[in-house]
């Protein structure tokens, strides 16, 4: 029997190499060519995108509310009828038709009426009173647009749970701030807020979002219609403010910038200046510092904040009726300035539904409650 050759891998490339191997196709389906059909019927191109406007979205979400309202009226009338079956009145002894105390509202009118020299918002015959330590919430007389934006607030409530919500009574909770300053203030040596409130709004002087300015605009970075870059937009209405006070409010003290340029970290103001700051915080009435806290939590800006009380107080922060002008520092301006970065990044890249405008609409809110609460008869006239 004849050995069969054997030839080693490493050679069958010599060898295969002047044989021509038949072509061996991979399936047996015959070749078609692509029948392309031409592209007709489409119409026009889409039109280019447009922004909403608030309108829009104010109008959107006043249906949305609309539809929740109506909702809930459908279940609170099938609740009605179900609590008013034969079966479940029989279970609960008299009375198992009416609602849950918690569940409907127990005043009918609401009114404002001077009572021993203050204002008092009166359900029906009911006075307003304080949630913690029920005292009957007075209104000073010089406030009368508080006392009655204070009714207005309780006469949208439809049932008494709402009154246990603080969002759905903001300037409700924001009064009783104030009074429970002044409280304080009467125990003398043992006062405590005032300090605490003026230690919280001062650490947003190191922070303020008035005085950290973009760093200096390259070739490649965005502007304005105007052709300002966005630190000169910020640089601008520091400078306005941070004038205004040293000229008005703090005579003699300048604020200067916490970040500037391509630091990172906030630079320390001037020595003197976080006393004279904060003395003058300190020498705010309790109407004056409730409101001061809630402009300053609101557009994260002590300098902001300051300017805007002085601007609409009727007590001791208040400037005098020669230094008032014509053209109050009014809340939409006191948000712009607090927002300059917010706006600028959204107005070149869009913003995001139910988050920007939400939160642009909840400044203007929280500040037009400031004013309400500082200013009297003659400022917010």
């Amino acid at each position: 029997m004849q050995r069969t050759m054997r030839i080693p891998l490493r050679l069958a490339p010599r060898v295969l190499r002047g044989k021509v191997l038949p072509l061996r196709s991979i399936h047996a389906s015959a070749v078609a060519g692509a029948n392309v059909a031409p592209v007709v019927g489409t119409g026009p191109p889409p039109e280019a995108p447009i922004q909403r406007t608030p309108n829009e979205r104010v109008e959107r979400r006043r249906k949305h509310a609309e539809m929740l309202k109506m909702a809930k009226a459908i279940r609170s009338a099938n609740d009605g009828k179900k609590s008013s079956s034969p079966s479940s009145s029989a279970g609960g002894g008299g009375g198992g038709g009416d609602l849950s105390p918690t569940r409907r509202r127990f005043w009918k009118d609401v009114r404002v009426k001077e009572v021993d020299g203050a204002l008092q918002v009166l359900l029906d015959a009911r006075p307003l009173r304080h949630p913690n330590n029920k005292e009957i919430v007075r209104v000073p007389l010089s406030k009368p647009t508080l006392a009655t934006a204070l009714a207005i607030e309780w006469d949208l409530l439809t049932s008494a749970q709402q009154a246990t919500q603080q969002h759905l009574i903001p300037l409700t909770s924001l009064v009783c701030r104030a009074i429970d300053v002044a409280a304080d203030d009467a125990l003398g040596d043992r006062a405590t807020v005032r300090a605490a409130i003026a230690e919280s709004v001062m650490r947003y002087l190191d922070t303020d979002s008035l005085l950290c300015w973009a760093p200096p605009a390259g070739k490649l970075d965005l502007r304005n219609d105007a052709g300002e870059s966005l630190r000169d937009v910020q640089k601008r209405a520091a400078e306005e403010t941070v004038g205004f006070l040293a000229t008005h409010v703090w005579p003699g003290v300048t604020v200067k910038p916490v970040l500037d340029g391509h630091s990172i970290f906030p630079a320390e103001q001037d020595e003197g200046v976080r006393d004279v700051v904060q003395g003058w915080v300190m020498g705010l009435s309790a109407w004056e510092l409730a409101g001061l806290e809630r402009a300053v939590l609101a557009g994260k800006s002590l300098v902001t904040a300051a300017r805007f009380i002085a601007e609409w107080s009727d007590d001791a922060a208040g400037l005098s009726k020669a230094v008032a002008r014509e053209t109050r520092f009014s809340a939409e301006e006191a948000a712009r300035v607090t927002s300059l970065e917010v706006d600028w990044q959204t107005s070149h890249w869009g913003e995001v539904d139910d988050t920007h405008d939400v939160n642009r609409e909840d400044v203007r809110r929280q500040l037009g409650s400031v004013v309400l609460l500082v200013s009297g008869a003659s400022k917010s006239s």
